[in-house]
C-alpha cells in the first residue's frame, strides 16, 4: 500500500496538468466561438485546423491509461504484501517452537539430576513468556532462559508464589523480601537481578520465615540485623508509614485497635509499646493471680476467677496479631505490635514519630495511650542503689513475676501505701504468709485502709478485715528515711518507730506518662496531670489520648483524670471510633472495683473522696453478696466487661423498710455509700452490691437533689434476700 501511495503521488501532477489543459482548451474554444460571425456554420468549429478535438482525445487516452496502469500496479502490490505478511507469520510461529526447544534443552543442562522431575513440570511455563514477545528480535530469548530456571527452583515449595508475585512489583515496596537477602546488588531492573543472583539454598531458608504467621521468628531477625550494624535493612523491614498509629500497649490501646477494626475492617493498625508482651489486663496482677494454686502461674499467666473459670490475662493470643514487617503487605489489614520499642520524639507538624533506635514512622492518625509509671517515695530514691534493688514499684507483668519470686525467698515484705493497690497486695500476700512463714507489713499515713476513699467508719472496718488476713497494719506512718544495714532495710518513721524488713513494695500512686508532651507541643493539665483533651478525646485534629494519660472534661463532674480499667476500655473504644470519623463526645461515667479477696469487694463510680459528705445505707449480707457470687452470676471476672449501658429506668425499688442510716454496730455486710457535693450525688460506692452499676450511673447523670437518700438506696434492692 505504501508503494501505491508513492505511484499516486507521481501520477497526480500529470493528471492535474492534463485537467488544466482541458479546461484551458474549453475556455479557448468558447472564446473563439464568440468571435466567429453568425454566418459561419457551426460545423466549422470542429473541422477547422484551429480546433481542439485532437487534444481532447489525447487527454482521454492519457487518463484511461493512467487508471489502468495504477489499478494493475495496486493489484500487484497488494498481492505481494499479502505474500510477505504470510511469510512473516510462518516465520514467527516457527521461531516460538524453536525457542521452546532451546529453553527445554537449557533447563536440562542447568539443573541437577535430582530436580529433573520438577523441571519437566515447569518447562511449559516459559512458553507464555516467549509468546508475548514475537515482534521483538533475539533479546527476549536469553531473558526467558534466565527466568525459567529460577522459577523452577522456586516452584517446588508452596510458599514461592508470594515471592514470584512480589518480584515484578516496584523495588521500593517492602514486600520484596528478596532485597534483604541480596544486600550487595541494587539493580535498576528488580525482577531479573532478584531472580538470578540468589541461589536455591537461600530461597529455601527464607520460605519458612515467610510461611510462619507468628511474630517470634521475625523478632530475632530484627535483632540480628540491628547487631550487624546495617541500619538500612532494619529500616526496610519496619513500615515507614501506617494509617493508624497507637503509642502504648495497654488496655486503652487494645480497645482502640479493636474499635478501629470494627468500623474499618481493612484498617492497618500499628501498636508501639516498650513492653515485650502483647496487651493484657492489669487488675488480675494484684488480685486473682495471687490466689492461684498453679506453681507455674508466673509462666502461664493464667488464673482462676472467683467463679472458678480459668482465663489468661492477655486479651488475645499472639496469633491474633500480625508481624509489623507484614503490615504494609496485608491485603485485609490487621493489628501489628512493635514490641520493645519506645517513642522518644513526636513531630506533630510532620505527622511522624521517632523511636529509641532512630527509626521514623509516619502516620495519618495517632492515639497516645502511654498510661503512667508508678510513683516512688523521694526518701527511697535518695537512699541509694542498695535500697532501690530491694524495692518494687508494682505495675507490669515483670513486676508481678519479680514480687512473686521475692515473696518466696524472703522473710518479710513491707507495703507502703493504703490505697487500692496497696490493700489488695497486702491481702494477697497475707494469704501467702501462712503458707511460707512470710511477715507482711502494711503502713500508710491515713488512719485506716483506703482512708482517702472510704468514710472513716468503713475504712476502719476494712483495716480490721486486712488484719484478719494476716497483715500487720501500721496506720498514720510517715516515712522519714530508709537505709540498708546487714542486708536488711530499716524504715525510720517520723514518730520514731523503726521497722525492719527484707523488701519494700511502694504503692503510692501513679504518675501519668507525658514525656511526649514537650516534643509534640501538647498541653498538660497542671492540676490533674495528663494530656488535656476535648470532649472527643482529641489533643490535636489527628491526635487522640485515652486511658490513664487523658485529662478530659466531664460534663457532670468537671475536668478529671481516671486511672481505672473500665475508663481505659471505654475511652480507648471511643477514641478508636472517633479516629474513624465517629466524632462522639465522651460522656461515659466509668466505674472501678476493688476486691479484698473473694469475700469482700466493692464497685464505685464518680468522685469518691472521703473529704466529701457521705451518706451510707447498709443491710445484712447473704452468701450471694460476695465477689465470688458476682462473677458466678455474670460469668466474667472483669466486672466492667459485664456492664451494660441500660438507663436503669426499669429498676424497681424494694418494698422492704430500710434500716436507719449507717448501722451503729460494726457490721457492714452490704450497702450503698453516697458522696455529696452541694447536696447533689457525685459519687457512689456499692459495698458488696454487684451488677447494679447502671442504676448508680443514672443517678449521677441526673444530677438531682434527693431529700431522702434512704429511698434512693431502695433502687439497689439491698434489703432483698
Amino acid at each position: 500500500m505504501l508503494k501505491c501511495r508513492t505511484v499516486w503521488k507521481k501520477l497526480a501532477p500529470l493528471a492535474r496538468s492534463s485537467s488544466t489543459v482541458c479546461r484551458q482548451n474549453v475556455r479557448r474554444a468558447g472564446l473563439n466561438s464568440g468571435r466567429i460571425p453568425t454566418c459561419v456554420p457551426a460545423a466549422h468549429m470542429s473541422t477547422g485546423p484551429a480546433g481542439g478535438g485532437r487534444e481532447n482525445q489525447l487527454y482521454v487516452l492519457l487518463v484511461a491509461a493512467t487508471c489502468v496502469g495504477g489499478g494493475v500496479y495496486a493489484y500487484l502490490t497488494v498481492k505481494g504484501d499479502s505474500q510477505r505478511y504470510q511469510d512473516r507469520i510462518d516465520e514467527i510461529a516457527s521461531r516460538s517452537t524453536k525457542q521452546a526447544t532451546e529453553q527445554s534443552a537449557a533447563l536440562i543442562q542447568l539443573e541437577p539430576p535430582a530436580v529433573e522431575a520438577t523441571e519437566t513440570e515447569a518447562v511449559p511455563e516459559p512458553e507464555p513468556q516467549a509468546a508475548p514477545s514475537p515482534e521483538e528480535p533475539s533479546p527476549p530469548a536469553p531473558d526467558a532462559e534466565v527466568l525459567a530456571p529460577v522459577e523452577t527452583t522456586e516452584l517446588p515449595p508452596a510458599a514461592d508464589e508470594p515471592v514470584v508475585e512480589a518480584s515484578p512489583e516496584e523495588a521500593a515496596e517492602p514486600p520484596a523480601a528478596v532485597v534483604v537477602e541480596e544486600e550487595p546488588p541494587a539493580p535498576s531492573e528488580p525482577s531479573p537481578a532478584e531472580l538470578t543472583e540468589p541461589a536455591p539454598a537461600p530461597v529455601a531458608d527464607s520460605e519458612p520465615a515467610a510461611e510462619s504467621p507468628a511474630a517470634e521468628p521475625t523478632e530475632p531477625q530484627l535483632e540480628v540485623v540491628a547487631e550487624s550494624g546495617d541500619s538500612s535493612p532494619a529500616s526496610l523491614k519496619l513500615p515507614s508509614h501506617t494509617p493508624y498509629l497507637l503509642i502504648g500497649g495497654g488496655t486503652a490501646s487494645f480497645a482502640a485497635a479493636r474499635s478501629i477494626r470494627a468500623r474499618d475492617p481493612g484498617a492497618k493498625v500499628l501498636i508501639v509499646t516498650d513492653e515485650s508482651v502483647p496487651p493484657y489486663m492489669r487488675p488480675p496482677l494484684s488480685k486473682e493471680l495471687w490466689f492461684s494454686d498453679d506453681p507455674s502461674v508466673t509462666e502461664t499467666l493464667r488464673f482462676k476467677q472467683w467463679n472458678g473459670k480459668e482465663r489468661s490475662i492477655y486479651f488475645q493470643p499472639p496469633s491474633f496479631y500480625i508481624n509489623a514487617e507484614e503490615l504494609d503487605g496485608a491485603e485485609n489489614g490487621g493489628v501489628a505490635i512493635l514490641s520493645g520499642r519506645k517513642v522518644v520524639h513526636m513531630d506533630v507538624r510532620g505527622n511522624k514519630i521517632q523511636l529509641d533506635d532512630d527509626t521514623e514512622i509516619s502516620y495519618d492518625k495517632c492515639l497516645i495511650a502511654t498510661g503512667g509509671a508508678p510513683r516512688n517515695l523521694q526518701v527511697i530514691e535518695r537512699a541509694g542503689e542498695e535500697v532501690m534493688k530491694k524495692t518494687t514499684l508494682f505495675r507490669k507483668v515483670e513486676d508481678f513475676k519479680s514480687l512473686d519470686k521475692v515473696s518466696r525467698n524472703v522473710k518479710s515484705i513491707t507495703i507502703i501505701g493504703g490505697g487500692f493497690l496497696g490493700s489488695e497486695l497486702a491481702c494477697a500476700l497475707g494469704r501467702r504468709s501462712t503458707e511460707c512463714d512470710l511477715e507482711v507489713i502494711q503502713m500508710f499515713p491515713e488512719k485506716g485502709n483506703m482512708g482517702k476513699v472510704l468514710p472513716e467508719y468503713l475504712s476502719n472496718w476494712t483495716t480490721e478485715k486486712v488484719k484478719r488476713e494476716g497483715v500487720k497494719v501500721i496506720p498514720e506512718a510517715l516515712v522519714k528515711s530508709v537505709v540498708c544495714k546487714d542486708d536488711k532495710l530499716e524504715i525510720q518513721l517520723k514518730d520514731g518507730r523503726l521497722v525492719k524488713t527484707d523488701h519494700i513494695v511502694a504503692a503510692v500512686g501513679l504518675e501519668p506518662n507525658v514525656d511526649l508532651a514537650k516534643s509534640a507541643g501538647l498541653e498538660v493539665d497542671s492540676d490533674f496531670g495528663g494530656f488535656r483533651v476535648n470532649a472527643e478525646l482529641q489533643a490535636r485534629s489527628n491526635i487522640w489520648v485515652a486511658g490513664d494519660a487523658a485529662c478530659f472534661y466531664d460534663i457532670r463532674l468537671g475536668r478529671r483524670r481516671v486511672e481505672h480499667h473500665d475508663h481505659a476500655v471505654v475511652s480507648g473504644r471511643l477514641a478508636g471510633e472517633n479516629m474513624t470519623g465517629a466524632n462522639k463526645p465522651y460522656w461515659h461515667q466509668s466505674m472501678f472495683w476493688s476486691d479484698l479477696g473473694p469475700d469482700v469487694g466493692y464497685e464505685a463510680i464518680g468522685i469518691v473522696d472521703s473529704s466529701l459528705p457521705t451518706v451510707g445505707v447498709f443491710a445484712k449480707a447473704t452468701a450471694k453478696d460476695t465477689p465470688r457470687a458476682a462473677t458466678e452470676k455474670s460469668g466474667t471476672g472483669i466486672r466492667s466487661e459485664s456492664e451494660t449501658e441500660d438507663t436503669a429506668t426499669s429498676a424497681v425499688a424494694s418494698s422492704t423498710s430500710a434500716p436507719a442510716m449507717v448501722q451503729q454496730k460494726d457490721e457492714y455486710g452490704k450497702g450503698v455509700v453516697f458522696y455529696l457535693r452541694d447536696k447533689v450525688v457525685v459519687g457512689i460506692i456499692l459495698w458488696n452490691v454487684f451488677n447494679r452499676m447502671p442504676i448508680a450511673r443514672k443517678i449521677i447523670k441526673d444530677g438531682e437533689e434527693h431529700a431522702d437518700l434512704n429511698e434512693v438506696a431502695k433502687l439497689f434492692n439491698i434489703h432483698d434476700d
